[in-house]
């Protein structure tokens, strides 16, 4: 049978080391246990640029959580699989040409960082489309986005029943105000961010209780975010309750609460 074609466009291909080390660390918390239970416990680093750095990094943080864990780097630029091919330490670490059709492959977590971000809107549910179809039993992928050092990131979370999440997170000591994170949405959403679309409302219910959580400042920026995020939850949102996340910067909201509203 011939190969599968790769789905999927060549992005820009940036990174930096250390960028992706937030869902990197969400990853290996949320999802070890489903790692070490796996009979195959395959991760798929999709898009992961010129370099194969953060692929090398995502393989060593989750093989603390997960030792037996395999990281498979899919790029649709042939140049970019050569150029990674010298970091490649099979079985633990491999580099093949593949895009959202996974390769064929069917891992139980995929990161799709900064991929979809250079697409266009209506490109978005093919994709997501592809990755969930892809996954294992129980399986998750991650579509989202950062910044250059990796202080903001957001990511929307897929599993094989649709998108379940949104999780926002931040370096707090460099975070302005959680309305910075409207910068580095998914792509799904990036474009909601404006009167009568859910996320706008979210964004500025959690900007709102930023500010009015100004007092505790004095018992540093851990307690504020988290005051912040405790007002949030009790005006409605569907927040997971996870105090120790919300004080390293990290929030989880319900998919259904954010999602754009169908097109008219």
């Amino acid at each position: 049978m011939p190969a599968r074609r790769p789905f999927g466009a060549i992005t820009r291909g940036t990174t930096n080391p250390n960028r992706l080390r937030r869902v990197d660390r969400y990853l290996a918390h949320r999802y070890g246990r489903l790692l070490r239970d796996a009979a195959d416990p395959l991760v798929v680093d999709l898009g992961y640029g010129a370099s194969p750095v953060t692929t090398l990094e995502l393989a060593a943080r989750l093989r603390t959580v997960a030792p037996a864990v395999r990281v498979v780097g899919l790029e649709i630029d042939p140049a970019r699989v050569s150029t990674a091919a010298p970091a490649a330490d099979p079985p633990r670490v491999e580099f093949r040409r593949g895009g959202f059709e996974l390769a064929g492959l069917r891992p139980v977590l995929v990161r799709a960082l900064n991929v979809l971000r250079q697409y266009a809107e209506g490109e978005v549910p093919a994709a997501w489309t592809a990755l969930r179809h892809g996954l294992a039993a129980g399986g998750a992928a991650i579509d989202g986005t950062c910044d250059e050092l990796g202080r903001l990131a957001c990511w929307v979370t897929l599993t094989d029943a649709g998108p379940a999440g949104l999780t926002l997170a931040a370096k707090l000591s460099t975070l302005d105000s959680p309305a910075t994170f409207a910068e580095r949405l998914p792509k799904a959403l990036i474009h909601r961010n404006v009167p009568g679309e859910p996320v706008h409302a979210f964004l500025s219910t959690l900007d709102d209780s930023w500010r009015n959580a100004a007092p505790y400042a004095d018992f540093g920026v851990r307690q504020r975010f988290a005051a912040a995020v405790t007002a949030t939850r009790a005006a409605g949102w569907p927040i997971e309750r996870e105090p120790d996340r919300w004080r390293r910067g990290e929030l989880t909201v319900a998919w259904p609460a954010v999602a754009p509203n169908p097109a008219r």
